[in-house]
């Protein structure tokens, strides 16, 4: 088989690795997948071709089981939980191969090592590897945010005010790599997204607001890598506001994707949450 019709996954947790494959299956691909062992779903090796789990600092495993299969082009998608990072005796835990060492401590020069550095690294690491990471989001098109309105609820009145208070600060989050979300409330900022992710914010958000009515800004970096992190909502996210009293969920539109878009546009409706794209 060429090259060409052969598609590198490398899948983190959640839904958005079925969207991709799904997308590249579409093609008529052949989906060789990397799936990081502590957050890949198992349900993923039926929606594959080929399927191994490997080692979330080991990235020199990626490239050869990746290439055994002819693949020089891949796609990385699915969360890994930042906090598990963190944890006690955690270069024991994930024992880094030398490429992960080289990334950490060549590559990244600076003391600097936020999301966006070491993503960035890690690209430069696989392509010199031989895996060039494409768009994360040219496989599922068509679950990407458009402009306007999206829902048939519409947005209460005083979110227009929200959404330019909120734009900007998020913006500034964003191009400072500490989080895509923030939740407003008439022209205050009830809750910041950090390394805790969407939904705990949003839950912290429904702690602080219990009167409800808030919104949800969630937008990508001003130079956003469109090869890693892409801003995602789904049903989940809707879950979330409903259970926390938030009321519109705010995009980027053309730079987000919604997981599973038309389900989770209905759900929004059932449960009276305006989506809307900006």
């Amino acid at each position: 088989m060429d090259s060409s019709d052969v598609f590198g996954l490398i899948a983190g947790e959640g839904r958005l690795p079925f969207l991709v494959a799904a997308g590249a299956r579409r093609r008529g691909l052949k989906i060789i997948c990397v799936g990081l062992a502590d957050s890949v779903e198992s349900e993923l090796a039926g929606e594959v071709d080929v399927f191994c789990r490997v080692a979330l600092a080991r990235p020199g495993s990626w490239i050869r089981k990746l290439k055994r299969h002819g693949v020089t082009r891949a796609v990385m998608v699915g969360r890994v939980a930042k906090s598990r990072l963190f944890t006690p005796r955690r270069i024991m835990r994930y024992l880094p191969d030398w490429r992960a060492f080289r990334i950490y401590y060549w590559r990244l020069r600076s003391k600097e090592k936020q999301d966006d550095a070491v993503l960035c690294a890690l690209a430069d690491e696989l392509a010199s590897g031989g895996i060039v990471l494409e768009n994360s989001m040219a496989y599922c098109k068509e679950h990407i945010a458009t402009a306007g309105v999206m829902t048939q609820r519409q947005p209460g009145s005083g979110v227009k005010a929200d959404i330019e208070f909120g734009w900007q600060i998020v913006k500034k989050l964003g191009e400072l790599d500490i989080g895509q979300a923030i939740a407003v409330k008439e022209g205050a900022v009830l809750a910041v997204e950090a390394i805790e992710g969407t939904a705990a914010m949003i839950e912290r958000a429904g702690q602080f607001c219990k009167s409800g009515g808030w919104t949800l800004i969630k937008c990508s970096k001003p130079n956003q890598d469109m090869r890693f992190d892409v801003p995602c909502v789904g049903p989940d996210t809707i879950r979330g506001l409903a259970e926390h009293n938030g009321t519109c969920l705010v995009v980027e539109a053309g730079r987000t994707l919604i997981i599973d878009k038309p389900e989770t546009i209905k759900l929004a409706d059932e449960l009276g949450i305006a989506i809307l794209g900006r």
